[in-house]
């Protein structure tokens, strides 16, 4: 071997370890190897450090814009389905209605979220069509939020199915998952979303708001003109109306169509 004397990686093959070469043999002097990017003898920009699962020591964080990290110890209540991985010793239990009366609102309306109850010691990794995920942080407070972009939430909680107020004439009404008291909820959104202030008269397309401060007095406005009766309508017939000091969170996306419940 030609090379100059310097620190080599192991000819016995451990890749932890550089091995002295003096410039004409291997020496018994080693040292640790400063893997950086490399594990178990992978070499990657994925092993760089930003894509490692985060540290933080909150229950509940983002690993990143697109996924949700809780830490068990409390029992919390997720989508069925939201599950991308977890580690440690985690179980996972269909998680009922909730009652008669939610069983048979989440039936005829369309509204509600199949949940299931996470318990165990570790960590859970959700998210949904890789959506954005957003934390909130109710303390004593409520929220109205429409049910697809429900991901978790602690099941200090309580929650129900409502019909949103003012918004009746819809075919079949317009209904969303309230959620109120003190604990956290995950959120998911399709884009990035917005936060108005309800500082003014505030009007939000049925599909594309997420969510509402429950304390928000709701009607239907109607922009319906005589020209949609001859086909040159706007293609804006309806939104919700806000009232109060709150806010509302709109996403950039009307999202799929919802059925109207029979």
């Amino acid at each position: 071997m030609s090379h100059p004397a310097d620190w080599y990686p192991d000819p016995a093959g451990d890749p932890a370890l550089l091995r002295w070469w003096d410039g004409n043999q291997w020496t018994e002097h080693t040292q640790q190897r400063d893997t950086g990017d490399m594990v178990a003898g992978i070499r990657s920009d994925l092993l760089t450090g930003g894509y490692s699962e985060t540290t933080d020591a909150h229950q509940v964080v983002l690993q990143n814009s697109r996924m949700l990290r809780v830490r068990l110890g409390d029992p919390f209540l997720a989508r069925q389905g939201a599950m991308v991985a977890f580690q440690g010793q985690v179980d996972f239990d269909h998680q009922g209605s909730g009652g008669m009366g939610k069983m048979l609102k989440k039936a005829t309306t369309g509204e509600g979220v199949p949940l299931m109850r996470c318990t165990g010691q570790g960590d859970v990794f959700l998210a949904r069509h890789a959506d954005q995920i957003h934390i909130l942080h109710l303390e004593g407070s409520a929220v109205s939020i429409n049910g697809r972009n429900v991901l978790a939430f602690q099941p200090s909680l309580e929650w129900d199915i409502q019909r949103v107020q003012g918004a009746g004439v819809l075919g079949g009404g317009l209904f969303n998952t309230s959620l109120s008291g003190t604990g956290w909820i995950a959120i998911t959104t399709h884009g990035q979303p917005m936060v108005l202030h309800t500082d003014q008269p505030t009007f939000a397309d049925p599909q594309a708001v997420v969510m509402w401060s429950a304390n928000l007095q709701t009607s239907l406005n109607r922009t319906v003109k005589a020209k949609s009766l001859v086909g040159m309508g706007s293609g804006e017939a309806f939104q919700v109306a806000f009232q109060g000091h709150g806010i509302v969170v709109v996403q950039p996306s009307e999202g799929g169509i919802v059925a109207a419940a029979q």
